[in-house]
């Protein structure tokens, strides 16, 4: 809590931030819109690569602010929707390929690896 008793706002917290590591924070910023400006992929499809890795990483400060931002590219809800079920897919993947580890085990015994 602030000094106040309520919740400092984003724009606060992003000045401290910002006095706490200013060479930090300046070469964030350079990156971030360098990462995110028009390349070989649209403005467009990187924001929706991010909304898309916000819902894996499930930070919802980086879910309001991309979808905001994708929105604001042209990304109508369709695409922003396909985009996160091809995310949540590739996370579900991961167990479904690991899997395979189980049954080795499963059909084998540990592996010899295993302490």
């Amino acid at each position: 809590m602030g000094e106040s008793g309520k919740r400092p706002s984003a724009q606060e917290v992003a000045q401290r931030r910002e006095q706490a590591a200013p060479g930090i924070h300046h070469a964030w910023e350079t990156l971030e819109r360098e990462v995110f400006s028009a390349g070989t992929l649209s403005e467009r499809t990187k924001q929706l690569i991010a909304v898309a890795v916000a819902h894996t990483t499930q930070c919802p400060y980086c879910i309001d602010g991309h979808t905001q931002l994708a929105r604001g590219k042209g990304a109508g809800e369709a695409e922003v929707m396909e985009a996160i079920w091809v995310a949540a897919t590739l996370r579900a993947g991961g167990a479904y390929a690991h899997s395979t580890r189980t049954f080795e085990v499963m059909m084998n015994g540990p592996p010899e690896d295993s302490s």
